[in-house]
């Protein structure tokens, strides 16, 4: 389960919009916004890109995606 409010907040807090964390991850959105607020899941290939875009340590990415 994503920790939602951590995943906003550090979005928000790198100064990035929905839309270009979207286009960079290959959904669209809305898929986007389902995927952090757990109505689906991400994918490991969009959990990296994210962890890479937001320049996540290991110990980060597990807090946040795997909680």
């Amino acid at each position: 389960m994503t920790d939602t409010k951590l995943l906003r907040e550090l979005i928000t807090n790198a100064g990035l919009k929905y839309k270009y964390v979207a286009s960079t991850l290959g959904i669209t959105p809305q898929a986007l916004q389902q995927k952090i607020e757990n109505d689906r899941e991400f994918k490991a290939s969009e959990i990296d890109g994210l962890a890479k875009l937001l320049d996540l340590t290991p110990a980060d990415k597990d807090r946040i995606f795997f909680c």
